[in-house]
């Protein structure tokens, strides 16, 4: 898998408007009688934040994680790593998306993905965390 850095995103707030629509058992309603307050994906994302940083994938060592190729990650790289989440590391300089595995003393990156191996890190290795993926964006138009 290949990993882009982005860098922390740019740009002002924007709000946009939620609706929320149950459905009718009688006449129809116009959908502005349904909307919510305006959220910020600044602000449900935390994009703005000095902690936050977005990178692009490449690959499909993660698609059983619902990560594919293309994705945008937003990365926390301010929260702890813990075992079983989503991280952006370096593995002896090799940047890499994997799933963060602990059972005792030892430690292994996963793929969600059959193909790929798991990767055992040994004393010999340096494994340095670069952050928590946060959220995935993909993009639906083809």
């Amino acid at each position: 898998m290949t990993i882009i850095f982005l860098g922390p995103p740019t740009g002002g707030p924007l709000r946009m408007p939620v609706y929320a629509f149950h459905i009718p058992a009688g006449f129809p309603s116009p959908a502005a009688d349904h909307m919510e307050r305006p959220i910020s994906l600044d602000e449900l994302f935390s994009l703005r934040a000095p902690h936050v940083y977005l990178v692009k994938v490449e690959g499909d060592s993660m698609c059983g994680a619902g990560i594919y190729s293309g994705d945008l990650l937003i990365v926390d790289r301010d929260r702890e790593a813990e075992h079983g989440d989503i991280v952006i590391a370096a593995i002896n300089c090799e940047p890499v998306c994997k799933r963060l595995h602990r059972r005792g003393s030892e430690l292994s990156l996963l793929s969600e993905n059959p193909a790929f191996a798991p990767r055992t890190v040994g004393e010999g290795d340096d494994l340095v965390i670069w952050g928590v993926v946060r959220y995935s964006v993909r993009d639906h138009s083809g």
